[in-house]
């Protein structure tokens, strides 16, 4: 009887699955690439804040000294550092010639002491213009074209432009084609759930919004003390569907060098799951079910299957749900330019979703530090 209810259970948690992967995720995998009507030529400000990434800046402002567009800006953000980070941005501003490069030096503050939300503030306030376009020091523009991909999503009724950024590959590496693995999954819900009109987050490493919407909100002050989430919570707070788009065109994409080593990159989820908790309720909720399902869907397969118990229904229904996944996966995998992973996504999913579950259990044990 006890394996009845396992695999009745079962059954629903694969029907769940197909919900999510064919409905859901699906909205974004077999979407056709939007023919945008014009060009954006309008001024633009490119905003990096940067905290001790001297070395980083070095290799990586030269990139967007070469971008193909016209009228730009680039706003340097030093926060606090205290390395040589701010001489590398004044040497880097003496010597462009063809840009315009602004710096915003932040003074120590007792109040947001180690907030990066509060850096933004000010380098967003002091910027020229009121198309903003964001990214992180430990990332470059894989394309001169990046600004004008991704700003030429912006129109009257479109405010907010959620980018995709790629985590660099590197060769016979486990750990980085988890990071990438986890990376991809992580941008084909939120392209997906926005597609569907439900947006709840992006990454700092590629996104753009105007002005006018991070003003009108009053910016991150609703979420201030928390020191992470100056990306997805201010996202989570103001994208609606109407305000919202994606862009994962090949040129728009940001490449950032993932983490070398496990504790490294574990004690980063670690703080972009405590931000998660922030959520809004409807994508906790959503979020919730999607890893819930995930995670019994691979306890009832081994549980069911070491018992051998109607081990043809189970073995079906195992191999349907893989199907669906290596399809859906698969073309967005294809879509993002991240091909390597589409055939270890069972043993990178059931690797994830251990650690998360870690991860989980970690966060409720001490808080993470932050940045």
């Amino acid at each position: 009887m006890m394996f009845e209810y396992f695999l009745i259970t079962f059954i629903v948690i694969i029907c769940i699955q197909f919900i999510y992967y064919i409905f859901i995720f699906g909205s974004f995998t077999f979407s056709k690439k939007k023919q945008l009507k014009n060009n954006f030529n309008q001024p633009v400000s490119v905003l990096i804040c940067a905290k001790n990434e001297a070395e980083n800046l070095h290799k990586n402002l030269p990139f967007f000294q070469k971008q193909n567009y016209q009228n730009f800006e680039l706003v340097l953000i030093n926060d606090c550092s205290q390395d040589n980070t701010l001489e590398i941005m004044e040497q880097f501003k003496k010597d462009a010639t063809k840009i315009q490069v602004k710096i915003v030096d932040v003074a120590a503050n007792e109040q947001f002491w180690g907030s990066k939300k509060y850096a933004l503030t000010l380098g967003i306030k002091a910027a020229s213009h009121e198309h903003l376009l964001f990214t992180d020091a430990d990332c470059k523009p894989i394309s001169e074209n990046w600004i004008t991909e991704m700003t030429n999503n912006f129109s009257n009724e479109h405010q907010l432009i959620l980018g995709y950024g790629a985590y660099k590959k590197i060769e016979n590496s486990l750990l980085n084609k988890l990071i990438r693995f986890e990376t991809i999954l992580t941008a084909i819900q939120y392209f997906s759930y926005s597609k569907i009109g439900i947006p709840y987050m992006g990454v700092g490493r590629n996104l753009a919004y105007t002005k006018t919407l991070f003003l009108n909100n009053n910016g991150f002050a609703s979420h201030i003390k928390i020191k992470s989430g100056d990306d997805d919570l201010f996202i989570n707070q103001v994208a609606t569907k109407q305000n919202t788009t994606n862009c994962y065109s090949p040129n728009s994409y940001t490449e950032s060098i993932p983490k070398k080593t496990f504790k490294d990159w574990v004690q980063q989820k670690r703080r972009h799951v405590s931000t998660a908790s922030h959520y809004k309720f409807l994508h906790q909720f959503l979020l919730g079910v999607f890893y819930s399902s995930q995670l019994l869907f691979w306890i009832l397969s081994i549980l069911l299957l070491s018992f051998l118990y109607n081990w043809e229904i189970v073995t079906l229904l195992i191999f349907l749900r893989f199907l669906i996944q290596y399809l859906i996966i698969g073309n967005a995998a294809k879509k993002l330019n991240e091909k390597d992973l589409i055939l270890f996504s069972p043993f990178l999913e059931l690797f994830l979703i251990t650690v998360q579950m870690f991860i989980f259990i970690k966060n409720l044990i001490s808080k993470p530090t932050h940045w």
